[in-house]
């Protein structure tokens, strides 16, 4: 399943209105529990900073919920959003024009070769790694763009069943990946190996969070792979689904998980 031309279609539907577009951003924070994680971290870290001018990265930065979310925050943060893909950046710099958020920055980087020495006091990177087959450099790159102190914050399918691989000779159920996932050791090893010294690793999406990203996520993507047609179902589709993703998520955002499809890794500067 090539998950590109699916997320192109519904960044077609919800760019054409800032209105459509933050309604976008509100059904991603809900549906995506990787979202729940992530902002959980999110809180931790911007608990009593709202009030400091801070520098943050969002590498890999998507449709820019992420952004979004912690632009609204503080104004005093300034965020520099990057990604590879020329239109979701054109899009990203519109919408964020659009709504007066000027303390955001969209811009076309390879994080493989974009570096930023001692710039930034967090950067963010939220499903990119399974993507990067060079995950070694773009580590080094963060490292040496975070200010002393700076933290990065990672979310990335594990081999435990990332990327809806189980065994082995499976492929993985999105055909950009270029790793299923990673092991918990070896990513905090390739950390260190990077520069970083302080490292903490944690399992995300354990038994109810699996169920809730084949309700949310998987079924759905496979019915849009097979047809546009099914963008009529699914406003149907989730109004049956929805309160059950929303109890499993809670119930796996609250929980500590001994394995998990998914990871959230901290390491500081």
């Amino acid at each position: 399943m090539y998950y590109d031309p699916i997320k192109k279609s519904l960044g077609e539907v919800f760019n054409r209105t800032p209105w459509l577009r933050r309604t976008f951003y509100v059904l991603l924070d809900l549906l995506l529990l990787r979202t729940w994680h992530v902002h959980r971290e999110l809180r931790q870290w911007a608990a009593g900073r709202t009030n400091e001018a801070l520098n943050i990265l969002d590498a890999g930065s998507g449709y820019g919920q992420y952004t979004y979310w912690l632009s609204g925050l503080s104004k005093k943060w300034n965020i520099l959003a990057v990604d590879v893909k020329d239109e979701q950046i054109a899009d990203s710099n519109r919408f964020f024009r659009q709504i007066g958020r000027t303390n955001v920055q969209f811009a076309v980087q390879d994080l493989v070769l974009y570096q930023e020495p001692n710039s930034f006091d967090l950067a963010l990177s939220v499903d990119v790694m399974e993507h990067i087959l060079e995950d070694v450099e773009v580590f080094r790159n963060i490292h040496a763009s975070l200010k002393d102190g700076g933290m990065l914050l990672i979310s990335t399918p594990s081999d435990q069943g990332g990327s809806d691989v189980h065994a082995d000779g499976e492929t993985s159920f999105i055909e950009e990946h270029v790793r299923d996932g990673y092991n918990i050791h070896e990513i905090q090893q390739k950390l260190r190996t990077a520069g970083f010294e302080r490292i903490e690793a944690r399992y995300s999406y354990g038994e109810p969070g699996q169920i809730s990203w084949r309700l949310s996520m998987k079924y759905p993507i496979l019915m849009l792979g097979a047809s546009k047609w099914f963008f009529v179902l699914l406003p149907f589709y989730y109004l049956v689904t929805f309160p059950f993703c929303l109890i499993l998520n809670t119930l796996d955002a609250r929980m500590k998980h001994d394995s998990g499809t998914g990871l959230i890794v901290k390491a500081w500067k």
